[in-house]
């Protein structure tokens, strides 16, 4: 009897697992298919084949058909997603809410940006400074720009008498913008419109011209070809481009990637920094009131980042992490500014500091386990006060004229949405000043600080947001998010997208890795070049913690980056494919071999050294370079990879190549798909419109493969 009935059994559980597979092949996915071609790189004597390289060429319709084809198949996946429109609908409802920013005075004027709520672009406001802010009037609507919503606004300056105004655009998300210089009074523009700028502010030398810094116009494609040389002009107003004059730079016995050049509050010195990478540069100072002044170097190496942050006169206070990683305030004099004569005025602390300057004082921003603290001190570095903040947080702002009597500053978290305070200079007091009203209840979600071990032992900080009460099942939609490099920090901060996201019962958890700036140079230092591996380690112990403390399991994690977090994510997913069951890699840098060769992609090398520089650093990037690790015959998470056609910071070629090897090595069912958004570059100046579509998109690709049908309940303890 028993013999039969484990007979039946195991007929009945055969017959299934047959059904199952069934099932699983009728779901396999059909794609596009990708030509290869005989490609091959020969590295220190090692080759490499490169079949997809044909993807690469941006401009040729060959590539543009491979787009359209990628998009029609990703879209027509996206499109069995029942649940999409509720996504679209609910975040759309979350977005749709009055954005104020702070007012600020630039002559006659207080100006302010301000969103409806679903806009595409932010407008620019303006009312006379002395009078009701009520009376304002619209001064610059970049929704204007373009008929999509895709053109958007990026830097903008004012002359310091506030009587005229520089302002660049974008058109496609690209990174080379225009320049236009407004009337303010009149509200017209005044003299040519200044084009192929890239990588510039613009900063005026009284009211005749600016100083604005730009590539020579590359050869090939303006999307993709290399982009080196930067270079430091002037534009006199009312004169033609054609005639202004190179600065700095363009000269052949030394090269800068990156160049900025800035004029002092007091208009008494143009300031010039000097770069062959994304970290370390040179400073020179000169004299504009004296006809042919010599630059005056202040910084004469590459190993360290300083920046004037006050000057009175010559006595100038610079920001710096020479000898100093964690960055401090010293003061010199113009006489004789180099490193040996400065002397401490705010000395380095054992947390990160970025000051800013506001009514005669110095305010001290500090990261402390990447939360803000704020202090005020005397230009002479006497403490006046620590700044009593709203909360635990993030905050922005901290930055006025010299002779103000009040600043505003920004405070926000993951559950909080961002909040605008006045403070009192003297004082030391804040009030609210502007508090958004969105339809989303802060006091029902909650973010824990977590610190975990990674692989070598050092401890990461990780910051876990979701809704109150939540059941931990180990079965929790969960994003894990990360960057992890160019010394930049993630700080809690409030999104619409995330918001929506914790709504839905997800748990969504930020990383602080090493490569990134929250504890300093050093923090950086170690997840750059041959320690790069540490910022992957770091990521993947920060999934298995989720999963071991039951907040989530694989099938129910996603990961997610962009730029070098795009790289983050598709490094973890081929070294370790079972950590999540879905990725997706955004706007990434995935073909490590080669990002060099592209637009400013050689000034990347600080933090992850080139395949050219010798055998061990091409072995230890081809060892870990997402595209050279997909391997044949492994099940990859479901994917999807998303980029923008007019990406010219991270060329969609990386993405492009991914996935195409991705879709012919992927040996199980899930999805990979690539989702490219046109007239999108890396992020920068996306419309509203194309944002929204973009996160359904990620939501109902993510939440589908983690085997919802409908959309998740959530699971609490506590009732809403």
């Amino acid at each position: 009897m028993k013999k039969w009935l484990y007979g039946v059994a195991a007929l009945a559980t055969l017959i299934s697992c047959e059904e199952e597979k069934k099932e699983q092949k009728s779901m396999a996915m059909t794609y596009p298919q990708t030509k290869k071609v005989d490609t091959v790189d020969v590295y220190h004597g090692t080759e490499v084949a490169d079949p997809y390289r044909w993807l690469e060429d941006d401009r040729s319709e060959e590539t543009g058909n491979w787009v359209k084809d990628q998009n029609k198949t990703t879209q027509g996946f996206l499109s069995q997603i029942k649940y999409r429109d509720e996504i679209k609908e609910r975040l759309t409802e979350l977005w749709n809410y009055e954005k104020v920013g702070a007012p600020f005075i630039e002559g006659d004027y207080a100006y302010f940006y301000k969103n409806d709520g679903l806009q595409n672009q932010y407008v620019i406001y303006r009312y006379m400074k002395d009078s009701d802010p009520e009376t304002a009037e619209v001064f610059l609507d970049p929704n204007t720009f373009s008929e999509k919503g895709t053109t958007s606004l990026g830097g903008t300056s004012f002359t310091k008498d506030g009587s005229l105004f520089a302002y660049s655009i974008s058109e496609g998300g690209s990174d080379w913008r225009k320049v236009i210089v407004m009337d303010v009074k009149s509200m017209k523009q005044v003299g040519d419109t200044i084009i192929d700028v890239k990588f510039s502010g613009m900063s005026w030398k009284g009211n005749d011209g600016f100083f604005y810094s730009s590539y020579d116009k590359p050869d090939g494609s303006e999307l993709s070809a290399m982009t080196d040389q930067h270079k430091l002009y002037y534009h006199k107003l009312g004169t033609p481009q054609s005639e202004d004059k190179v600065i700095f730079g363009g000269t052949p016995d030394q090269k800068y990637r990156y160049i900025g050049g800035g004029v002092t509050k007091d208009q008494k010195f143009l300031v010039i920094s000097g770069s062959t990478s994304t970290n370390g540069g040179k400073m020179w100072m000169q004299e504009l009131n004296k006809p042919n002044a010599p630059l005056v170097a202040v910084v004469d190496n590459f190993d360290t980042n300083t920046y004037l942050l006050h000057n009175e006169g010559t006595k100038l206070w610079l920001v710096t992490d020479y000898n100093a990683p964690n960055k401090r305030i010293v003061m010199t004099d113009f006489s004789n500014p180099t490193q040996d004569t400065w002397k401490d005025v705010i000395p380095e602390t054992e947390h990160v500091l970025s000051p800013s300057t506001a009514g005669g004082y110095i305010f001290t921003e500090y990261m402390v386990d990447a939360v803000s603290q704020v202090k005020q001190y005397r230009y002479d570095g006497t403490l006046v006060r620590e700044v009593k903040l709203p909360g635990i947080g993030n905050v922005g702002g901290f930055g006025a004229k010299e002779k103000d009597a009040t600043l505003y500053y920004s405070f926000t978290n993951y559950t909080t949405p961002g909040s605008t305070y006045l403070y009192n200079i003297e004082k030391g007091t804040s009030e609210l000043y502007r508090k958004p009203e969105i339809k989303f209840n802060s006091d029902n979600f909650e973010s824990k600080q977590v610190f975990y071990a990674s692989k070598d032992g050092t401890k990461i900080p990780m910051i876990i947001s979701y809704k109150k009460g939540m059941v931990l099942d180990g079965k929790n939609p969960t994003i894990l998010y990360g960057y992890g490099g160019f010394n930049v920090s993630l700080n809690p901060g409030f999104s619409v997208t995330r918001a929506a996201w914790m709504e839905m019962g997800g748990v969504y958890a930020v990383a602080n890795l090493r490569g990134g700036g929250e504890y300093g140079k050093k923090w950086h230092d170690q997840g750059t070049k041959m320690q790069k591996q540490n910022v992957f380690d770091d990521f993947i112990a920060a999934g298995e913690w989720l999963k071991e403390n039951k907040y989530t399991d694989t099938k129910h994690l996603a990961i997610q980056g962009g730029s070098n977090g795009g790289l983050l994510v598709g490094a973890t997913m081929t070294q370790r494919p079972d950590l999540a069951g879905v990725a997706f890699p955004a706007v990434g840098v995935l073909d490590m071999l080669r990002y060099n060769k592209f637009t400013a992609g050689a000034g990347w090398a600080y933090d992850y050294g080139t395949a050219e520089d010798n055998p061990e650093m091409f072995e230890y990037l081809k060892g870990y370079s997402p595209l050279h690790n997909i391997k044949e015959g492994v099940s990859y998470p479901a994917t999807m990879v998303t980029t923008g056609d007019h990406d010219d910071r991270v060329v969609p070629a990386h993405s492009f190549k991914f996935a195409a090897e991705l879709q012919s090595k992927q040996a199980g069912d899930a999805p990979t798909l690539i989702r490219i958004e046109t007239d999108a570059g890396h992020g920068a100046g996306k419309s509203t419109e194309q944002q929204i579509q973009e996160w359904t998109d990620i939501y109902g690709f993510g939440l589908f493969n983690m085997g919802y049908e409908t959309l998740p309940e959530v699971k609490s303890q506590v009732k809403m």
